[in-house]
């Protein structure tokens, strides 16, 4: 049994989360500075909380590096339908990893690939000698699911999650995690913005993939399919191979962290000048600590 429980952490995440929790009610916590904090004290809060919950010895923070990935280059209209953040928010999303970097958190992330991106790589990574948990909102990540990767999906308040593993995950959902991809391939993304087949839903793209496993099963049985579905998809067959790239978290991203940099350990003088510094409101009773 490996001794090491490394969390990756989705830093734009629980940065969203936090900012739209409060922000709601127009509550952004400027401080002296005219600097809005309500997104990072918010994320640091999840994050505390997930540490005392999950108890991990490694910890490390994955961000996006700006909003055109190559996924854009395949297909110009991926995440076109997401407006520009709230003027609120754009000064937190430096500020937030200062903060982490306060909590001697190793920062990573690559331009042109996404957090996912680097989660998956990471993982891959680490996966084989230690326990990894991805404490995230998005449940793209539950295509990465292994025996030893588990995805903790963050759920509403703090300290309540969804938490995975590649067996029950497979119970609950009637497909394997690798199947997730091909499901996405078929049914689209409203939110990531592209179509996947059009015509054909979830229950619809389950049902195949519970009969035919993959796409490739599906097109070397097309005869079996009904009439609709057949033509639907060989109407679509370019965007359903284009939709399966988009959906697919890349694992072989140029990204590295040594778990020795990444051993959890929180210099309290240091964080405590920081948070003081952003003027944190009650942190030390606020912000659960190990």
């Amino acid at each position: 049994m490996t001794t090491n429980r490394v969390m990756l952490v989705d830093g734009m995440a629980l940065l969203f989360r936090a900012f739209y929790a409060t922000a709601m009610s127009n509550y952004y916590m400027i401080n002296s500075k005219g600097t809005p904090t309500n997104g990072v004290y918010g994320m640091v809060k999840h994050l505390f909380t997930a540490i005392e919950v999950y108890q991990p010895t490694h910890v490390i923070c994955c961000w996006d590096m700006g909003s055109k990935t190559f996924r854009n280059e395949l297909f110009p209209d991926y995440k076109a339908n997401r407006g520009a953040p709230p003027e609120e928010l754009i000064p937190q999303f430096d500020l937030a990893k200062e903060v982490i970097e306060s909590l001697d958190i190793p920062n990573v992330g690559q331009v042109g690939y996404e957090a996912d991106d680097c989660m998956g790589t990471l993982s891959r990574m680490y996966s084989e000698d230690s326990q990894v948990f991805l404490l995230t909102g998005d449940q793209d990540l539950l295509q990465l699911l292994k025996p030893n990767v588990h995805v903790v999906l963050l759920k509403k308040g703090y300290g309540n999650y969804a938490e995975y593993q590649e067996d029950s995950f497979t119970e609950e959902k009637g497909i394997t995690p690798q199947q997730m991809i091909d499901l996405k391939a078929l049914m689209g993304d409203s939110s990531d913005n592209y179509p996947g087949v059009k015509g054909i839903g979830e229950k619809t793209a389950l049902k195949l993939l519970l009969k035919y496993q993959t796409i490739e099963g599906i097109l070397e049985n097309i005869e079996e399919l009904t009439k609709g579905q057949r033509s639907k998809i060989e109407e679509n067959l370019e965007m359903l191979h284009l939709s399966r790239k988009l959906a697919a978290i890349y694992c072989e991203a140029d990204v590295n962290c040594s778990l020795e940099d990444a051993l959890f350990y929180i210099n309290d003088e240091k964080m405590g000048a920081k948070f003081d510094e952003l003027e944190f409101r009650n942190w030390k009773k606020n912000i659960v600590r190990m």
